[in-house]
């Protein structure tokens, strides 16, 4: 599949194992040799049991919670792993450095909203260059503007033609009666362009979020009616606001039904209760996030669709020096 000499070496920490895997599957190339956990104390190392000399070297490594042998671990663990790992493919002289990064976390404080706010997407972006990446790939950033944030290469690849695929084969017997949605009015460009992508129309959930993680429902701009929906979203944390949204379409829309879709689900406490206590048909994520192991039988609204073959593409087209902008679009 390769035409170019530079050896091209995978690894991957433990945040999403299973996703490196598939890549490598995709690719013809077997999973680095390493050894990434934590010391009795917390601290986390990394070993690396190859040679990566002169290679070019890709590390999967999502910045979220996880868990291994039973033990749960941070989302700080999956970012100093992240870290470590490069330092030490660095100080083994790779050649270069990819850190391949599906779901970027400390993406939503990108600016600041209030006097003596941090912007944690920068701080974090400054620590993956100084420990020595040359280049990020990733998906769906929370904010487009973190690309500016690093001093290298970001390629940020969309995770809505992997949705269009699916939902033009599943609504498409009754596509003149769907619509897809956007949950508030941040994310109404991302919408519009999935909305387009599918050729349908366009609502909107308007709201007012009152704290942190907790919304209220406003009113629904469009008309909804007796219509079935796509409700679009870059991620989904407590699903407080995702649940909201739906059963303001249902009860004040008139919404025949909802389903959700979003590139990232965290699904951080509350939110698998509340997905299977809500109105939703179906939620739908990329495994950008690793899943939980029995997600099937704990909610079966949630189902996940793949992105390995796009995150490979992106790969083997960064590794052969050719444009990886064909993915964008």
């Amino acid at each position: 599949m390769f035409t170019h000499g530079k050896s091209i070496k995978i690894f991957t920490g433990n945040s999403n194992p299973n996703l490196a895997k598939a890549i490598c599957q995709e690719l013809g190339v077997p999973l680095g040799n390493a050894e990434v956990g934590s010391f009795a104390d917390g601290e986390n190392y990394a070993s690396i049991y190859e040679t990566v000399r002169g290679s070019d070297v890709f590390v999967v490594q999502s910045t979220c919670p996880f868990e291994k042998d039973g033990v749960s671990h941070t989302v700080n663990d999956a970012l100093m792993e992240l870290l470590i790992m490069i330092d030490a493919l660095k100080r083994a002289s790779a050649g270069r450095i990819t850190a391949v990064i599906p779901y970027f976390g400390y993406a939503r404080q990108d600016r600041k909203t209030k006097p003596r706010d941090p912007i944690s997407a920068k701080l974090v972006a400054n620590l993956i260059t100084r420990a020595g990446a040359d280049r990020v790939l990733t998906m769906d950033l929370h904010a487009n503007q973190i690309q500016g944030f690093f001093d290298i290469p970001v390629d940020n690849l969309l995770g809505s033609p992997v949705f269009v695929d699916h939902f033009l084969r599943r609504f498409a017997a009754v596509h003149d009666e769907t619509m897809v949605v956007s949950p508030d009015v941040g994310s109404v460009a991302r919408a519009r362009a999935f909305a387009q992508k599918l050729g349908m129309g366009l609502a909107i959930v308007d709201k007012r979020r009152q704290k942190a993680n907790s919304s209220e429902v406003m009113n629904i701009i469009g008309d909804v009616k007796d219509k079935r929906v796509i409700l679009l979203d870059d991620m989904v944390d407590t699903g407080g606001s995702l649940c909201h949204a739906a059963q303001a379409l249902v009860d004040i829309g008139g919404a025949k039904s909802v389903t959700a879709a979003a590139s990232h689900g965290v699904l951080s406490g509350p939110a698998i209760e509340r997905i299977n206590a809500s109105v939703l048909d179906e939620v739908l994520f990329l495994d950008t996030i690793q899943p939980r192991e029995d997600i099937a039988e704990v909610c079966p609204k949630i189902k996940y669709l793949s992105v390995a073959h796009m995150f490979a593409e992106a790969i083997a087209r960064i590794y052969e020096e050719r444009s990886v902008s064909k993915l964008f679009q």
